[in-house]
């Protein structure tokens, strides 16, 4: 009998090393969690970005950890300040693979900041997922790792001319940008968009990333009089040249990209946002008629009962929705490349009335643009067709 028992006892232990070390063969995923690494600007200039993505994320995976997790696993996110500078991240994000051994990378913040990260995440085979960012080079379906939820900043541009030149007749129309990988896509985006019209930029200004260095570019567009300015920068700096510009009493029609951070730029212009535009890529926050937007509301409550629905926290929190749905496919015995396939191998995930569609030639889960408008007391509209709006 004790001679039976030693063997079954060895058996036994044999099976559950075994069971262990096949639970801990992916980086980043243990018996009962999963853990995911965010490499974003939490600090500086364009906080409210990466903050904003941090919330949602945590709400999502918040909500799911309630309910047990997925296949019995907690979801973590680590979330690390890159200043949004390239440098920065690429250090974060190697020290997110090598040394916390993070499962994914999700959330990160930006252009130029991606773009010197991706490629690590890709030597590692480490997914990167939900960049806040609609720069094109994500869009190619060659880079197996990548996922994103938005729509391309080339989709943004085009609406915003075809709302311009459309909805209010306009044509003399400048562009302020930062003058990195970020503010060049949204000029590359905004001069196919004019050159398909036959229209000249008839201006354009740019500032440095992580300042508020914008008044050489307000003169530069200012002298040529322009109906509309559209602007791809952070929510400080464009906030900052529309103040001075309703100084010196010049008063264009204003829009944004939706990497701004509506929100964080309406509460930084006050009283002085009144009429401005911001394209949007995903619903609106308010609005919780739709099932997922009532879910993210009741989702960012649970884990502070002082947030406010918001643009940039409900595109983390689709993120995160993205992933647990991810993860759920994927099943128990969830690896970095059966995450991927479920993402790319299932033709949409329906989020309670928001559908993201993926496949073999779509890496993009969304893409809707549309128009939004500051109202006087700060607040958005959406709307389907531009009109004038006095600043006054």
């Amino acid at each position: 009998m004790p001679q039976k028992y030693a063997l079954l006892t060895a058996t036994l232990v044999s099976s559950l090393l075994v069971f262990g070390a096949q639970a801990r063969a992916e980086n980043g995923v243990a018996t009962d969690s999963i853990l995911f690494g965010q490499a974003a600007v939490l600090g500086g200039p364009a906080a409210a970005l990466g903050q904003g993505m941090k919330t949602g994320l945590n709400a999502a995976f918040e909500e799911i950890n309630k309910k047990g997790g997925v296949h019995g696993r907690k979801l973590k996110l680590l979330s690390v300040d890159d200043g949004y500078e390239p440098e920065k991240s690429i250090v974060a994000t190697k020290k997110l693979i090598e040394e916390d051994k993070v499962f994914a990378l999700i959330g990160p913040v930006g252009t130029p900041t991606s773009a010197a990260t991706q490629p690590i995440a890709a030597a590692a085979k480490v997914p990167f997922v939900g960049a806040f960012t609609g720069a094109g080079f994500l869009r190619n379906t060659k880079l197996e790792n990548v996922v994103n939820v938005r729509a391309s900043y080339d989709m943004e541009t085009e609406a915003w001319v075809r709302h311009l030149t459309e909805d209010l007749k306009i044509k003399k129309i400048a562009i302020f940008y930062q003058d990195d990988a970020f503010g060049r896509a949204g000029l590359s985006g905004f001069k196919k968009a004019m050159e398909k019209r036959g229209l000249a930029i008839v201006a354009e200004g740019t500032y440095e990333r992580n300042t508020v260095a914008v008044k050489t570019a307000l003169l530069n567009i200012k002298r040529e009089e322009p109906e509309a300015v559209v602007m791809v920068g952070a929510y400080k700096p464009c906030a900052e040249f529309i103040k001075l510009s309703r100084k010196v009493d010049f008063n264009p029609v204003f829009v944004n990209i939706s990497f701004v951070g509506a929100s964080a730029l309406a509460k930084e212009l006050g009283p002085e946002g009144k009429g401005v535009i911001v394209s949007q890529v995903v619903p609106f926050p308010w609005d919780a008629s739709l099932k997922v937007v009532a879910d993210y509301q009741a989702a960012i409550k649970a884990i502070d009962d002082k947030a406010e629905p918001e643009f940039v926290s409900l595109e983390g929190y689709l993120a995160g929705r993205l992933a647990i749905a991810a993860l759920d496919k994927a099943g128990a015995g969830v690896s970095r490349e059966s995450f991927l396939k479920a993402i790319k191998g299932t033709a949409s995930f329906d989020f309670g009335g928001l559908t993201m569609t993926f496949g073999p030639d779509d890496n993009e889960g969304l893409d809707r643009v549309f128009m939004t408008v500051i109202q006087e007391d700060g607040k958005f509209k959406p709307v389907d067709k531009l009109t004038r709006v006095s600043s006054k």
